[in-house]
């Protein structure tokens, strides 16, 4: 397995840095304790790395107050209780159909119930959204518009300042998905006019599975939707209102955080702008490559601009699973097949019928061998249908 080409960190970051590793299992073996439960030292210094992880990702997406960011499992989870603690009866919300089932599902299940009416963003050929389109949405009960920063199928960043500017404008609340670009694409939570913020630590942030969080602007009225023990005010009946614990109940994820804090430590010392930008030079590489393949098609891959590191693509004549297949048993390839978990992506893009695509994605573990070797791969993959 020491020479898996590795081509899947849009699903999570593999490998991790080092530095992540070897933190998170020396703070765990030290520090393995309940944060904020008790007053003997190790809870206090394991505190100290909870709340230094807040006010790192604070200062890291330009908030404001680090205990209005708080945890969660992934920003499934978060995106959940955004939704949930935003979104009321006859409320109308906004979404796009680049959306992820982490928006759409939750959004869905709210219309189907009857409680909110919901208004999809179409996006055009090169795979973004115009701004002009939720001008155009907006009604008298539109209370929130929530969209994806960054597409895990196509790799397209949307122009969410410009969103998010339409929505300060017009007193209506705005949340961003920034599963696939916190760590990589620089995040403004102010100049973006971000109210709402998810994000999950496994993918760009390198932290690990099963922690994520959100960034909730001071003076959004989200309810809270879980209910239990916070370790403070404890004969209080109610859960408590103010943050973190608004958004948070029971034990966090110790390790998790941990593993967060290592990580925006790497990112920092590495540089977001010098990590997004040998990606991105890679995956111009294989685009090109995979474009001069005869029997290849690639998905809204156009240019280097305002892209990440992700491509989909599929091999005339194959299924995108088969192909999944061989690259990784023939050429020791991992890749991401079928819908992505963004149906309407593909509803789009003509690939739902034939279900899906095949998904490359790099991470800052990414080689130039690698793109050369998965190049080839497809290449001969694509030749036997010739």
């Amino acid at each position: 397995m020491d020479d898996l080409i590795y081509l899947d960190n849009g699903a999570t970051t593999f490998p991790k840095p080092k530095e992540v590793y070897d933190f998170m299992i020396d703070f765990y073996r030290k520090n393995g304790v309940n944060p904020g439960r008790s007053g003997f030292d190790k809870a206090i210094e394991t505190e100290e790395v909870v709340h230094g992880t807040r006010k790192m990702l604070t200062e890291f997406f330009n908030g404001e107050n680090p205990n209005y960011l708080t945890f969660s499992y992934n920003a499934s989870d978060s995106l959940n209780m955004i939704i949930q603690g935003m979104a009321e009866k006859g409320d109308h919300v906004i979404t796009t159909n680049l959306e992820h089932n982490s928006v759409l599902r939750p959004l869905y299940h709210k219309m189907d119930a009857g409680e909110i009416e919901l208004t999809y963003i179409p996006f055009n050929k090169k795979g973004y959204v115009n701004p002009d389109d939720f001008k155009k949405a907006f009604k008298k009960n539109t209370k929130l518009v929530i969209m994806n920063h960054g597409s895990n199928i196509i790799g397209t960043v949307q122009p969410i300042e410009e969103v998010g500017k339409l929505c300060r404008d017009a007193g209506i609340y705005f949340a961003v998905d920034a599963s696939q670009t916190a760590g990589i694409i620089e995040i403004d939570i102010k100049k973006m006019n971000i109210d709402l913020l998810a994000f999950t630590g496994h993918k760009c942030l390198m932290g690990p599975t099963g922690i994520g969080g959100s960034y909730v602007g001071e003076n959004v009225p989200i309810k809270g939707t879980r209910f239990g023990g916070t370790g403070v005010r404890s004969a209080y009946p109610f859960h408590l209102e103010e943050f973190p614990y608004r958004m948070e109940c029971g034990t966090l994820n110790v390790l998790g955080v941990a593993g967060l804090f290592a990580g925006q430590k790497w990112i920092r010392e590495q540089g977001i702008k010098k990590i997004h930008a040998q990606e991105i030079a890679l995956w111009d590489k294989l685009r090109l490559g995979l474009q001069n393949i005869d029997g290849v098609t690639t998905y809204c891959a156009d240019d280097t601009k305002n892209q990440n590191a992700v491509l989909s693509f599929n091999v005339n004549g194959w299924e995108a699973g088969d192909v999944g297949t061989m690259l990784d048993v023939d050429y020791n390839i991992a890749s991401r097949t079928g819908l992505q978990c963004a149906p309407l992506v593909h509803r789009y893009i003509g690939t739902e019928k034939i279900h899906g695509t095949v998904r490359f994605s790099l991470g800052p573990f990414s080689t130039d061998d690698h793109i050369n070797k998965a190049i080839e791969a497809v290449g001969e993959i694509a030749s036997m249908k010739n």
